[in-house]
């Protein structure tokens, strides 16, 4: 089944679930809301009963003194004596009796008032059975009162709810359903939407297109920017791939040539020492690039990193001067960092001028180590981060990767780099005292 199809049966076995909750459960609740008022009518009856007992007992057996009425029905009233004799009785019962054994007993043996199921012939009763006061010069002094009321028309009322209920229930659930399902197709069309959308892409193979937006502000709509989003990363990043790889083609293409002209002219003329000198230099050049090639796509497919607590004066090593500012302590994968301050310092030796200088200290959130000359820096700024970047006073040493190895190692670390003329601030976050405590235990 397609989600389309699980979600509006879903939908639907749903509504039709509560809708039969509904049926079975209203008519028991109004069938115990009608008891209840049954039985409040009856309790209100037999304590206006006890009240004419204590009272004016000689009207208990006046005519008419206990009749009632209860929703258009007759409602039934026989008062006994202690020994259980009729004192007196509603005309309604006519010549029938109340029969009420267990809670006739009950008030009149245990003086407590107690309901009952009765019948009186064929008719079903809701009966209440209450003792009457001892003090009054009454016949009924000492007995007890029992007044009941029909259940006949309870069951009416139940039996015509069910039967209205039950076609108005199956005609709700059915145009909930179809409702349910027509809002499920409208809802989900957005869905269809992007999954057409993302078969073009498909198809095409061009990552530049973009998903169709929706005019809602819902989850679908969310959906459709972060796919898109992505698929703009992964547009840059294959267009950065393709910068890589042809800068990467470039820069190898010069040393192999080389290589390629010095073997040639060996060859040709025989050993000559500035000939194998100059072939020496390509090599090591062109392992060199090869090598800072593999560290820079080995940083690009590495995870986030773990690492472990380092102090970071520990890597300040290799300059003229080491300043510590402030003892400071960062979880770093060591050797990764080791190498990103060491391609600093070359960087600083290579292209800068003057004495070098490693600042380490940090702010109580962020870690740094500085690497700085006294050269003017390069003019190029945060570009000097980019892969095969050469500012303008280079020499035409190194790989022109080692800054960007540098970035991607702070980076993969969840920290930053920066310059600000020849100073080059590699920040991580700071580990707290609390932290590195756990650490070393």
């Amino acid at each position: 089944m397609t989600l389309r199809r699980r979600v509006a049966a879903a939908a639907a076995a749903s509504i039709v679930l509560a809708v039969a909750l509904l049926v079975i459960a209203v008519p028991k609740l109004l069938e115990r809301e009608l008891r209840t008022t049954l039985e409040d009518t009856l309790v209100r009856r037999a304590a206006d009963v006890a009240r004419l007992n204590a009272t004016a007992p000689g009207q208990l057996t006046a005519p008419g003194a206990l009749e009632g009425t209860l929703s258009g029905s007759a409602l039934y009233v026989q008062v006994i004596d202690k020994s259980g004799r009729i004192v007196g009785r509603s005309s309604a019962l006519g010549g029938r009796v109340l029969e009420g054994d267990g809670a006739t007993r009950r008030a009149l043996e245990q003086r407590r008032s107690t309901f009952a199921d009765a019948n009186l012939g064929s008719e079903p009763l809701r009966l209440y059975a209450a003792p009457l006061g001892e003090l009054g010069r009454g016949e009924a002094s000492g007995g007890a009162v029992l007044v009941a009321g029909s259940l006949a028309d309870i069951e009416r009322t139940l039996d015509h709810t069910r039967r209205l209920m039950a076609p108005l229930a199956f005609a709700a659930a059915a145009l909930a359903a179809a409702l349910a399902t027509l809002l499920t197709r409208r809802a989900l069309t957005p869905l269809t939407r992007l999954s057409s959308g993302a078969r073009a892409i498909e198809r095409s193979g061009d990552i530049a297109e973009r998903l169709p937006e929706t005019p809602t502000r819902d989850e679908v709509a969310e959906l459709a920017n972060t796919l898109n989003a992505m698929l703009a990363s992964l547009q840059r990043a294959q267009e950065a791939e393709h910068r890589f790889v042809g800068d990467a083609s470039h820069e190898l293409r010069t040393p192999l040539t080389a290589l390629c002209g010095n073997a040639a002219y060996l060859a040709k003329h025989g050993p000559d020492e500035a000939v194998i000198a100059d072939i020496e230099a390509g090599a090591a050049q062109l392992s060199e690039l090869l090598d800072d090639l593999l560290a820079l796509a080995r940083e690009d497919a590495a995870a986030p990193a773990q690492g472990e607590p380092v102090a970071l004066a520990e890597l300040a090593r290799g300059a003229d001067d080491v300043i510590v500012e402030r003892e400071v302590c960062a979880r770093i994968e060591r050797p990764a960092f080791e190498r990103a301050v060491d391609n600093l310092v070359r960087n600083a030796r290579t292209h800068g001028g003057g004495r070098v200088t490693i600042t380490v200290g940090g702010d109580d959130r962020w870690a740094f180590i500085r690497v700085s000359d006294e050269g003017p820096g390069p003019a190029s700024g945060e570009d000097v981060f980019e892969r095969f970047a050469r500012g303008s006073n280079a020499r035409g040493e190194g790989s022109g990767l080692g800054l960007a190895i540098v970035k991607a190692i702070v980076e993969r670390h969840g920290g930053h780099v920066s310059v600000d003329g020849s100073a080059f601030t590699l920040s991580v976050r700071e580990l707290s005292n609390s932290a590195r405590t756990t650490a070393r235990r």
